[in-house]
């Protein structure tokens, strides 16, 4: 009974989806209602013309399909998702409760989940089901029902400070999908670093974005980016593009990002080209913003872990990194990055790599670099982080970077510092934090200091989710969690 009434509701949200258009095609004007019998056996098309008809017992078969698929799949949309499983895990202490800003984003995913189970069918999501969809049967519904490339189904741009979740909610969204649905879960970095490769594959084409989109949709309908930044222009030229293609094939987009979608690229280069993109994330995309100000990363039992403070600890940085290798002898090593690009490692062994600051972040490498580095290994040992300033903002650009990649990877970081996560950020800012603090400039003594001072907004905001990620990277809890992942 419970498949039988998710078929009908599949049949009318169908309905509603047909009747907003006119198909002229096959010379008949807008459908008209579906009439359904209450008798518990049988139910029939009335008042349809034959074509129509044809019509109405391919969208009931096609959401028969669906639930049968999901039942079989054990997919129930009323009592399984996000936020029952969000429940089970604070009841078993697997997670601490979480404030109101939580629940109320988890209400918002839950929906979304519910909506693509229903409409699962439509959105093509089954990899199984679509595989099916060839020869005659795919032509015969083409024949009758116009395809309709956008997705009934909107996405969701997640939003808020740091720490307060959007990563863990996401992946607790991502991981109760079937699994035999078309899905992907992937970092920005890497997403956009594998739109640039496969642009490089497709060279010489008329569009090589929709050939890319084109790839990108028949592996993956549901795409889940997290932390979703734009500080690269090359990137910010194309998000336009490449979305108004993915959008028009039907990909449903879930994201997390530490910016609104109006202070995306803020301040970065032909800034106007990239407002369109902006438009277009607003309109196939529910913006929510999680208001929490917990950073649930700072509540972690931090402790000092391997993160040390002062110059005179390189020494003891050395003998943390031989004691992780035990018996295996370090050496030179090379690391296949993308493209046929190799980055050299100094010193690595047993799955340990050692490399000063200056080494990993003040020569020209990127995202593709740093993925590339641990695919191979997942412990790092770096020498001499300074304070960063407007002398070396690049190179906190990429420390920055570098620390994404950490931990969307769950590696371990050994490393000394010239100050705390906090203090080596203490000279970059946004524009609104140095408005507050000029009044303080006017001395001679406080001027010489701030010399060095780095106003960057797409840095002032990103600093802090660094911050916040060197803390709990240094936590005991994290720490253990890739002890126990090694063995």
């Amino acid at each position: 009974m419970r498949t039988f009434d998710r078929a009908l509701r599949q049949v009318r949200h169908a309905s509603r989806f047909l009747g907003e258009r006119h198909v002229s095609s096959i010379g008949f004007n807008r459908v008209r209602t579906v009439q359904i019998l209450s008798a518990p056996s049988a139910f029939s098309l009335s008042k349809l013309s034959y074509n129509e008809g044809i019509v109405r017992s391919l969208i009931f078969s096609g959401a028969l399909s669906t639930t049968a698929a999901a039942d079989s799949a054990g997919v129930d949309a009323t009592s399984s998702g996000p936020l029952m499983e969000y429940e089970r895990r604070i009841s078993s202490g697997e997670l601490a409760d979480g404030d109101n800003f939580q629940i109320d984003t988890l209400r918002v995913l839950q929906r979304l989940y519910e909506q693509l189970v229903e409409n699962a069918y439509i959105c093509k999501l089954d990899r199984y089901n679509t595989s099916e969809k060839s020869g005659r049967s795919r032509w015969l519904w083409s024949r009758f029902i116009p395809q309709s490339s956008y997705s009934p189904v909107k996405g969701l741009y997640l939003y808020g400070g740091v720490g307060t979740g959007k990563t863990m909610l996401m992946d607790l969204f991502y991981d109760q999908l079937p699994s035999n649905w078309r899905k992907k879960r992937i970092h920005f970095h890497d997403f956009m670093l594998s739109v640039h490769s496969r642009l490089q594959m497709h060279k010489g084409v008329a569009d090589p974005l929709e050939v890319v989109a084109g790839e990108i949709a028949d592996e993956s309908i549901l795409l889940c980016l997290d932390e979703f930044m734009v500080n690269d222009v090359a990137d910010a030229l194309i998000l336009n593009r490449l979305f108004g293609h993915l959008f028009s094939k039907g990909i449903v987009l879930v994201s997390t990002s530490n910016r609104a979608p109006d202070n995306l690229y803020e301040g970065g280069l032909q800034r106007d080209l990239f407002l369109p993109f902006i438009a277009t994330l607003k309109e196939r995309c529910i913006v929510h913003a999680i208001g929490s100000s917990t950073d649930y990363r700072k509540m972690t039992s931090a402790e000092q872990g391997f993160y040390f403070v002062g110059d005179e600890c390189s020494e003891l940085l050395k003998q943390k990194f031989h004691q992780l290798i035990g018996q295996a002898i370090p050496g030179p090593q090379v690391v296949e990055v993308v493209m046929g690009r190799q980055l050299q490692v100094r010193l690595g062994a047993n799955g340990c790599a050692y490399f000063s600051f200056q080494e990993l972040c003040d020569r020209p490498l990127g995202a593709a670099d740093y993925f590339g580095l641990f695919q191979r290994f997942h412990t790092l040992a770096l020498e001499a982080v300074p304070k960063f300033g407007l002398h070396n903002r690049t190179a906190a650009y990429r420390f920055v970077t570098l620390v994404d990649v950490m931990y969307e990877n769950k590696s371990r970081l050994l490393c000394t510092a010239e100050a705390s996560p906090v203090e080596l950020f203490e000279r970059i800012v946004t524009v609104a934090d140095a408005q507050k603090i000029s009044p303080r400039t006017s001395s001679r003594s406080q001027k010489t200091v701030d010399l060095d001072l780095c106003v960057d907004n797409e840095l002032g905001f990103a600093k802090d989710r660094t911050i916040s990620r060197l803390t709990e990277m240094n936590s005991r809890e994290y720490l253990e969690k890739h002890e126990a992942d090694l063995q």
